[in-house]
């Protein structure tokens, strides 16, 4: 375009823009003309609608505009009540040498006193190529499979003013082999004083999701657009418009990169022939360099308190998984040492009877231990509130107890045929097993004694005839019967 036809391109312009603002300035006038000729409670009523409909409309202006507020992190434990969740498990028999580990890098990074980058992204976003560029001396390799690192790899690289780092290449999400990868790839992001998130175009959902998880704990993070030299220059800028747009409030900044690599291609020769030519693509990680730079400013100890939150954090959640398994664990340990002691008390009994739950202290210490288990206070009043309720409901359901039982013995030979006894000392151990469970689980979600909810929970239990519990039970109960016939 010539110099002449931008000058009467921008005299145009203006032109129009003068134009539109003295025909506003012109209606203004007029309506502010007829608005002083109203009467005065009239310009009162409709200055009030104007006020209130102009502030509503700055509120939503500013609501659109506003600019978005990082998340807060994750809650995080202070150490020493980890330590002490950590021990309880311990001493429950739980497996917490792995947690342990994790504190005892926290500490052992902590000392060395050196700054620890991530690379983070889906498989295939160029990480491991990434990693070369940083620290050109690195021996991070790469294969064909979906997902090309399987394992943390650390390297050390230095940034543009000679200070040193140390880049972790972690394995990518949604990796192929499951989630084993992903999750060792989490563990480190959280262990790291930074994260570089890369990403090969647009965020999709579940890369939008990994990049709110990283903010979710505070990670400080840069968003870097690999193979930045495929796209043109207007495809590039849209490219990180679009990702500063979903990671406003949660990235530090957007780069664009080109982490380099092998470039294979097809020549053809003089002769007619096809070569197949590689060659190496020159790295250009310039704008991640100085990004990363501003990124860790203050050094491996200003950084320090943001990343030991996220690793209590992260532990945090993992010991909670723990402490759910945990427990789950020792209910069907509870729930089946009630059953059993169930069935014992109930082979002196020749027939069931009307009321199949006599044995109410036994519900009642069962129900007492499954509260204590899962830190719920519960009353005498309450336990015995709760017994009765069960009561009632097994004596509505008491024939499918028994149908369900009468089945399940026929099923296993030598059961069936041993009379009302092992029956009625079978109901008792699916009457003890149903509540144990429909309590344990009851006492987990609510955590409080829900009497309506646990007892919902006992009546779909007790009509389960699900073959694998039942032949447990079967199993358990002919155990009982074996033990007792060959006591002294």
């Amino acid at each position: 375009m010539s110099r002449r036809l931008r000058w009467l391109i921008a005299a145009i312009a203006l032109a129009a823009l003068l134009w539109l603002l003295l025909a506003i300035a012109e209606r203004a006038l007029a309506l502010a003309q007829r608005f002083l000729g109203l009467p005065a409670w009239l310009q009162w009523t409709l200055g009030s609608v104007l006020a209130a409909f102009s502030i509503a409309g700055l509120a939503v202006l500013w609501w659109l505009v506003r600019p978005r507020r990082r998340p807060k992190p994750m809650p995080a434990p202070d150490r020493g009540t980890l330590e002490q969740r950590l021990e309880r498990l311990q001493s429950r028999g739980a497996e917490t040498q792995a947690l342990d580990e994790e504190l005892a890098e926290l500490d052992r990074r902590r000392a060395t006193g050196r700054v620890y980058v991530a690379l983070f992204g889906q498989i295939s976003t160029g990480k491991s190529t990434l990693l070369r560029a940083l620290s050109p001396s690195s021996t991070a390799r790469s294969d064909v499979r979906g997902g090309t690192t399987r394992q943390v790899m650390h390297v050390d690289s230095q940034l543009p003013d000679g200070r040193m780092l140390v880049v972790a290449d972690v394995p990518g999400s949604r990796e192929a082999d499951g989630v084993a990868y992903e999750t060792m790839a989490r563990e480190e992001a959280l262990r790291a004083h930074a994260v570089v998130y890369l990403c090969a175009g647009d965020l999709t959902r579940s890369q939008a999701e990994e990049v709110r998880w990283l903010a979710a704990f505070g990670k400080p993070l840069v968003v870097a657009l690999n193979k930045a030299d495929q796209w043109s220059i207007d495809e590039l800028d849209l490219l990180r418009q679009r990702l500063r747009q979903q990671t406003t409030g949660l990235a530090s900044a957007v780069v664009a990169v080109s982490a380099g690599g092998a470039e294979r291609f097809q020549r053809q020769l003089a002769d007619g022939g096809i070569e197949q030519v590689e060659r190496q693509r020159k790295p250009a990680i310039e704008p991640l360099l100085d990004a990363l730079s501003r990124l860790v400013a203050e050094g491996a100890e200003g950084l320090e308190a943001q990343r030991e939150h996220a690793v209590l954090a992260g532990l945090h959640e993992r010991t909670g998984t723990l402490e759910a398994k945990t427990r789950a664990a020792d209910s069907e340990r509870i729930v089946r040492k009630y059953a059993r002691r169930a069935v014992v008390g109930a082979m002196a009994a020749v027939a069931p009877g009307s009321d199949l739950v006599i044995q109410g202290a036994l519900a009642a210490a069962l129900t007492r231990e499954l509260a204590a288990l899962h830190e719920v206070r519960v009353s005498d009043v309450q336990i015995d509130d709760f017994v009765q309720q069960a009561r009632l409901s097994l004596r509505t359901g008491s024939s499918i107890v028994l149908a369900i039982a009468g089945n399940a013995l026929k099923a296993f030979p030598g059961l069936g045929t041993l009379g009302g006894g092992v029956l009625h000392a079978f109901a008792y151990a699916l009457i003890f097993d149903s509540m144990g469970r429909a309590l344990a689980a009851s006492l987990a979600e609510r955590k409080a004694l829900d009497q309506q909810d646990a007892g919902a929970r006992l009546q779909t239990l007790l009509s389960d005839s699900g073959s694998t519990r039942i032949r447990q039970l079967a199993t358990l109960t002919m155990d009982a019967w074996r033990e007792r016939d060959h006591a002294p």
